[in-house]
């Protein structure tokens, strides 16, 4: 009978496709709503970022017993955290770049907006800038979304980790099945 061992990579695999989904679904929900892209609202999708991060250490500590250790559960996290990133950005790009191209457009006629409103730069400078950033938006959006993501994850992680931590005491012996530890003293 072979023993399967528990990974951290298969709940943050799970997860990140999940979460996905649901950035998909926020996106397209915001662009139908017709919600400005630099609305306070956009940070609603970390949210569910952090919901499944937990979800996916929590799925990592009970694959291994109820028992983590710190590392454990910030590695779980982090590849949530990556593979949620890089998954985004694919999405990211593909939206900006061949699904809604008019977003792009209007985010930078909110930014031009923006950036008249406070008046620092002439309109001059204001041009040459949205002229630059529009032709590499959606690469641009693609490496923030990775950066973001993964950052931010990390930190998360780091907290979160320290809260689902639970190591095993020297009296439990560790063994290979993850579902059923059991106790070094017979008399236990």
């Amino acid at each position: 009978m072979e023993i399967k061992k528990a990974s951290p990579s298969q709940p943050a695999l799970k997860w990140a496709l999940i979460n996905l989904v649901t950035s998909i679904v926020i996106t397209y929900a915001f662009q139908f709503l017709d919600i400005d892209p630099n609305s306070s609202l956009k940070y609603l999708s970390f949210l569910p970022f952090i919901a499944f991060l937990l979800l996916t250490q929590k799925e990592y500590k009970d694959q291994l017993g109820g028992y983590i250790t710190y590392g454990e559960g910030f590695l779980s996290g982090f590849l949530y955290a990556i593979f949620t990133g890089v998954f985004v950005a694919v999405f990211t790009y593909v939206y900006y770049a061949i699904l809604s191209p008019e977003m792009v457009n209007k985010a930078l006629t909110a930014s031009r907006a923006q950036m008249e409103a406070k008046g620092n730069l002439s309109q001059d400078q204001i041009d040459n800038a949205l002229s630059m950033v529009s032709k590499y938006f959606a690469v641009i959006a693609t490496v923030s979304v990775v950066f973001i993501y993964v950052i931010f994850g990390a930190i998360v992680s780091l907290i979160s980790a320290a809260v689902f931590k639970n190591e095993r005491s020297p009296f439990d012996t560790v063994s290979d099945n993850y579902e059923d530890p059991k106790p070094i003293d017979p008399a236990v």
